[in-house]
């Protein structure tokens, strides 16, 4: 080779080098409102940090001191549930009757006087709220399901001045270690109020938190303007949905100091241990509406995205919790049938969470592991279905445990 084709050789091997320099992407953050944005970078790393200052409770305020949280709807629904609940536990005292008709009008709120011991305006001509169409949706399969339970209780509640449960036979069941423990539960050891209440924490509350508030119809909507300021009404569209899933999880500002004697504030606080549900659950709340008020969407998605997380394996926690519990009450009908049938509810929970790991088919495998009668359960039968669970959750390590 001439030394002129030598010369042209290596002039055109460094215009290559520097056109590849030149066009090669540099990461880090790209964000211009994180604290580290970087100009010169392309692509962005997931490095971004943000300063956003989140308060030690849920409440948040606009420039003039008006507060701009609101959940009273939702705090309406968890106390009807809560009266509901009420109401269906009278039924474990042999010769109390439930009408049936009356869960179903207390849960479509049609007709019922509600006790309203907090003074929430529920028997107020202007109150619409109701647990019967927040359910999964309104979807009237998954209704008539509830109202077939509420009806089921009705009827047996008639009977239980004349017959008591056993294997075969609906009626109040009693505890063989603890008396002071019975439950009405069907003919084969299910009881309606657990499958019901904590039947409708997944159908209604955790669907509407995860799968309607936190999901993009719900999120990806004005946060520029508060709705309505003239009447009370200091909070964008997207703060108020966001609130109305907090309040769907728990009515407490200062949770879990407060907040945690029902529905999932109680559940979560009881994964605490070993989960840390009730910490990383609200925590992803406060500075996920923090970050709303920011206008950063980034957090925002990133606390949506732990949330959803969490919730699930609280939920799936909380069913492994109960499958444990049955195996050390195994041979106590009333107690191994109690805590089988919370152990259905949460379990039945899990596909109502956006992107589940445990949709309707796997809950069914899962429950079918136990069967339907619990009667006839094995110990072999429970371990499999929360080994399964387990498993599916990445809860293994914690299955003895809970």
């Amino acid at each position: 080779m001439s030394n002129k084709a030598q010369i042209l050789t290596i002039i055109f091997g460094l215009s290559l080098v520097f056109i590849t320099s030149c066009n090669r992407d540099s990461e880090g953050c790209t964000d211009s409102l994180a604290t580290n944005y970087d100009t010169n970078a392309d692509d962005d790393d997931g490095s971004c940090e943000y300063d956003i200052i989140t308060p030690d409770e849920y409440v948040y305020e606009d420039a003039d001191g008006n507060s701009t949280v609101s959940y009273s709807g939702q705090h309406i629904r968890l106390n009807m549930l809560s009266e509901m609940v009420t109401v269906m536990k009278t039924a474990n005292t042999e010769g109390t009757v439930v009408d049936g008709n009356t869960l179903i009008s207390m849960y479509g709120h049609d007709g019922y006087t509600w006790d309203d011991v907090e003074n929430l305006d529920m028997n107020s001509p202007d109150n619409t709220k109701q647990l019967r169409n927040k359910t999964a949706g309104g979807d009237p399969t998954i209704i008539a399901q509830f109202e077939t339970w509420m009806t089921e209780l009705g009827d047996a509640s008639t009977l239980t001045s004349s017959q008591t449960g056993s294997a075969g036979v609906a009626g109040v069941v009693v505890s063989t270690s603890n008396p002071s423990k019975q439950y009405l539960q069907n003919a084969e050891g299910q009881e309606w109020t657990q499958l019901i209440e904590k039947g409708l924490m997944g159908a209604c509350f955790y669907y509407n938190i995860s799968s309607v508030y936190l999901a993009p119809a719900k999120m990806d909507v004005d946060n520029s303007e508060a709705v309505d300021p003239a009447n009370g009404k200091y909070y964008t569209t997207m703060e108020h949905h966001w609130d109305e899933a907090y309040g769907y999880f728990t009515t407490a500002p200062d949770y879990p100091v407060n907040g945690t004697d029902r529905f999932w504030g109680k559940y979560a606080d009881g994964r605490e241990d070993p989960l840390g549900s009730a910490t990383k659950i609200v925590e992803a709340f406060r500075l996920g509406r923090a970050a709303i008020s920011a206008d950063i969407m980034a957090v925002r998605d990133q606390q949506i995205t732990i949330i959803n997380q969490e919730m699930e394996k609280m939920a799936g926690g909380t069913a492994i919790h109960y499958l444990n519990d049955a195996i050390d009450s195994f041979g106590d009908d009333a107690l191994r049938n109690h805590t089988l049938s919370e152990a259905k509810a949460f379990i039945m929970a899990l596909p109502y969470g956006a992107e589940t790991s445990v949709d309707f088919n796997k809950s069914e495998e899962i429950l079918a592991l136990l069967g339907e009668d619990y009667y006839n359960v094995t110990t072999a039968n429970i371990l499999a279905a929360r080994d399964e669970l387990a498993t599916i959750l990445g809860l293994t390590q914690y299955a003895d445990e809970l």
